[in-house]
């Protein structure tokens, strides 16, 4: 049980370490490592989600995400980068996102997030005020292309969630609060 719980608390260190900021040195090698992982991430929702293309088309902008994030039998914690952009200018917003919720579970998760925003209002109230709230219940088991996942995301509001393991191993059923906000870093 000892070695279980260092073992969790080690991957915790990992993912939370891992998923706080785009790597590189430069404002320039950060940005094209958000780059990098929006276009793996879109490119797995076009490959999974029926139609995905043509929602993310039809939709005012859409988010890309990379998070990492730890749940504890009750407690679940998370942090992240990604990206928002608005479809009619082409303009990026590069974001920062912290989560917190409360539920059963345990894992340590590595995940991305594609959001889609139906309307320019809609699209506007996030880059200012970055606030979603949702439930989220997974079981994954993935390290690279090996093992599954099967999850269950909700949101409330309007914006339109997708989200996909990349690694880690988690059961949990958790109900959890996110705010993003603008990384002024990288804008």
């Amino acid at each position: 049980m000892k070695q279980t719980l260092v073992i969790i608390a080690l991957l915790a260190l990992v993912t939370l370490s891992t998923g706080c900021a785009a790597s590189g040195n430069t404002v320039q090698e950060r940005r094209n490592s958000v780059a990098e992982m929006e276009e793996e991430t879109l490119e797995r929702f076009y490959r999974e989600v029926t139609y995905a293309k043509r929602q993310l088309e039809n939709a005012a902008g859409y988010g890309v995400f990379s998070n990492g994030n730890v749940n504890l039998i009750i407690a679940s914690a998370g942090t992240g980068y990604g990206v928002v952009v608005n479809n009619k200018t082409g303009e990026r917003t590069y974001m920062r996102m912290a989560m917190g919720g409360l539920g059963l579970g345990f894992g340590v998760k590595d995940y991305r997030v594609v959001m889609l925003f139906p309307n320019r209002e809609v699209l506007t109230r996030f880059l200012k005020d970055g606030w979603e709230f949702g439930g989220h219940a997974d079981a994954a088991a993935k390290a690279s292309d090996l093992g599954g996942e099967a999850s269950v995301q909700g949101a409330l509001g309007e914006i339109k969630t997708y989200s996909f393991t990349k690694a880690g191993l988690a059961l949990q059923a958790t109900l959890a609060g996110t705010k993003y906000w603008q990384d002024d870093s990288l804008n």
